[in-house]
């Protein structure tokens, strides 16, 4: 129970530090500072299988898991995370473009979309884990539940557009809502009401989008471990790299075209897995081997087809 409180302390001090110092003032993420932060929220991430290593070889936290294998299930617990996030960063772009948000606004969408993300997932988390322990069946209902979202993202992607999305019309039967930015104020009063700001708009599409998605990530990973302590600390280190990942990835996530196929191959490893879990209890490196190939192999297509692409004249005298 100590290190759990001293992660969630952990987290909480770098999501105050994130917000009231390094990005006290709203500004434009460029590239280098994206890539930058990047950097140092997957290197923590790396660092923390450490503490992972030590906290299961000296029973600081219940389970029967050696040190070694918790490290493996954690990695591979983190890499399914951030692949399955980059349909997220997707449909983030998707929204911050139909909203218009400005861009030294888009950070603060993010890490107050993101904190609500950590809040929602932690008691998912805490759900499926309470489902699994009292029904084991459950397994069974996850597995199929990740083939359905394999077939539909392979057969209709995952496109999910900011109009349709039912909160919009939920948010407009309890405020009036200003056509105009308000700087970065999510609320203001005007004529003596309270006003939500399109910026507050964008920020609870983006929150509940997360939560649709949240629905194949966390089966996802219980298909890896049902460790409470490694589910939870995976998803949420994963979730944390999100913001700056996006502002690496936005513009040039279109590129990745064949990364899709990397993901329907995750998800239907795990969703067997889930399946034949009676029957079948593959090496924790085998999860991890499969979910890096799978990644490796669809980013490295993408590059690969990408160069293939013949420029048409008009590319070809801008590029000039």
């Amino acid at each position: 129970m100590l290190l759990w409180i001293i992660f969630i302390v952990l987290i909480c001090f770098f999501l105050a530090l994130d917000l009231g110092v390094f990005n006290k003032n709203p500004h434009v993420v460029s590239t280098r500072e994206a890539f930058g932060w990047t950097a140092l929220w997957v290197s923590i991430s790396l660092l923390f299988s450490i503490v992972v290593y030590y906290a299961y070889e000296n029973d600081w936290v219940s389970g029967d898991l050696t040190g070694s294998k918790a490290v493996l299930l954690y990695l591979s617990g983190y890499l399914v995370e951030q692949s399955l996030s980059m349909d997220n960063i997707f449909v983030i772009a998707i929204i911050f473009s139909y909203f218009q948000v400005p861009k030294q606004y888009q950070h603060r969408v993010l890490f107050w979309g993101i904190l609500g993300a950590l809040v929602f997932r932690g008691i998912m988390i805490a759900l499926g884990a309470a489902l699994i322990h009292q029904f084991e069946w459950i397994i069974y209902v996850f597995g199929v539940f990740l083939l359905y979202s394999a077939y539909k993202m392979l057969t209709v992607g995952e496109a999910v557009h900011p109009s349709k999305n039912p909160t919009i019309k939920f948010i407009r039967r309890f405020f009036a809502v200003s056509t105009t930015y308000e700087q970065d104020k999510f609320f203001v009063r005007k004529r003596g009401l309270l006003v939500a700001t399109p910026l507050f708009v964008a920020l609870m599409v983006v929150e509940t989008t997360d939560i649709l998605f949240a629905f194949d990530s966390i089966p996802a990973i219980f298909g890896i471990t049902t460790d409470p302590f490694l589910v939870f600390t995976s998803n949420i280190f994963a979730i944390m790299g999100l913001r700056s990942l996006y502002f690496v990835l936005a513009s040039v996530l279109d590129k990745f075209q064949y990364l899709k196929y990397s993901l329907v191959a995750i998800l239907f490893f795990v969703g067997i897995k889930m399946l034949l879990h009676d029957v079948w209890k593959p090496e924790e490196w085998m999860s991890l081997a499969v979910i890096f190939v799978a990644l490796a192999t669809g980013i490295a297509v993408s590059l690969i087809k990408a160069k293939d692409v013949v420029p048409t004249p008009v590319e070809e005298e801008f590029a000039d």
